[in-house]
């Protein structure tokens, strides 16, 4: 079975695994405690929190863990939009971005704050000029993330933090598909609140992080209510073995990433030569440049991408856009967004690489892609005629 389906999850590095043992079986108290049980795991918390602050150039105090990015996304757009009551309160966010951020920002609205969803370019890619153009002067928050979690295009967050910035405006970025894969400094990128996932990286699930800036930590409402944990920010005992194996994640993804990146190219363009060979006529959805190379989301046209996924389920893991969308069928908002046609949207898949995808393997997917696709294609042609 070969698996490439990297930015739905990845699989747990061996090495983070090693690093959260010892918290499950040995150090497994409440680091609330105090007793050397509870010291051994707040001292893995506290290692973990300089470990992710060190990966995006933050500070340790800025790293409060959560269950995920959905939570983290959550937290920072309700934290800052209900802190002193939502109304007037202006969003501003992209077309593209996670169900999770888009959903938050519709559920904003029911408590009388104005959003603005704006659209990319046909290419995946916000234009600032249009985020500018968005402004006003209620405008409190915009919400962008940094790398697509369907078409992998990189977003030009530098821009607009800087932007952000001369208005004094919050600046929060979901980097969940972000981490170890291209580089983040949160001071020079003037990013206020930033969310990370855990099992994006090759660390557990149930993990995530939000950067948030030493400016905002008095500035943002808590969601989860409870004990005085998280400086009162967010409430619940702090898992030390999941928060450890984010913290070594993030360290593997800082180290490795030119190493990963490098080899995440070689696959991709492996991938989309073998695959061109049989379908030359393929289109690559997105910018060919301004993206990460762990993502392949093209189009084969007069391919029924629906079908050809579920033919190849006990072969081949891949998609047809976002897992946050499973057992919903409707066309990918995301490529709709880049103005794709229903046909166009529907012969297109989604691929996804790292860390322990084989060169053979791709090599393989790509057989098994191709000769699929052809003999879908061919009983599409049969039954037409």
């Amino acid at each position: 079975m070969i698996f490439l389906d990297y930015q739905s999850t990845t699989p747990l590095d061996p090495r983070v695994l090693a690093i959260m043992e010892p918290y499950m079986t040995q150090w497994f108290g409440n680091p609330h405690s105090e007793h050397i049980f509870g010291w051994k795991s707040a001292e893995a918390i506290d290692r973990a929190q300089k470990l992710i602050a060190s990966s995006i150039e933050a500070e340790p105090s800025e790293i409060l863990f959560t269950s995920g990015a959905t939570e983290s996304n959550n937290l920072a757009i309700q934290g800052i939009l209900r802190k002193n009551g939502s109304k007037l309160k202006h969003l501003v966010t992209t077309s593209i971005e996670h169900k999770c951020v888009l959903n938050t920002a519709l559920a904003m609205r029911k408590y009388g704050c104005p959003v603005d969803v704006i659209s990319v370019e046909k290419n995946g890619i916000i234009d600032v000029g249009k985020i500018e153009s968005a402004l006003s002067e209620n405008t409190v928050m915009v919400s962008v993330m940094l790398v697509n979690n369907e078409i992998g295009t990189v977003q030009p967050v530098r821009e607009i933090g800087e932007l952000c910035s001369k208005k004094d405006i919050t600046f929060h970025v979901d980097a969940a598909q972000a981490i170890g894969k291209t580089p983040i400094n949160v001071k020079e990128m003037k990013i206020d609140l930033l969310s990370i996932s855990g099992h994006k990286i090759y660390a557990p699930k149930g993990i995530g992080a939000l950067y948030i800036s030493h400016r905002y930590s008095s500035e943002i409402e808590p969601i989860i209510f409870g004990g005085a944990q998280q400086n009162n920010l967010r409430a619940g005992t702090v898992p030390a073995f999941l928060c450890a194996g984010l913290g070594e994640a993030c360290r593997i993804a800082d180290e490795e990433m030119e190493k990963d990146q490098t080899h995440n190219l070689l696959l991709r363009d492996a991938l989309t030569d073998k695959l061109r060979t049989h379908f030359p006529d393929i289109a690559i959805n997105g910018d060919p440049n301004q993206r990460i190379p762990g993502n392949l989301n093209i189009q084969l046209p007069g391919i029924d991408s629906d079908a050809l996924v579920t033919s190849l389920q006990d072969k081949v893991a891949f998609s047809t856009g976002a897992a946050c969308n499973a057992g919903i069928v409707e066309p990918s908002y995301v490529l709709a967004a880049l103005g794709l046609s229903i046909d166009q949207i529907n012969s297109s898949i989604r691929l996804g690489f790292g860390r322990f995808t084989s060169l053979e393997e791709v090599n393989r997917a790509a057989d098994l892609i191709s000769e699929k696709a052809a003999q879908i294609k061919n009983c599409a042609t049969f039954g037409n005629s």
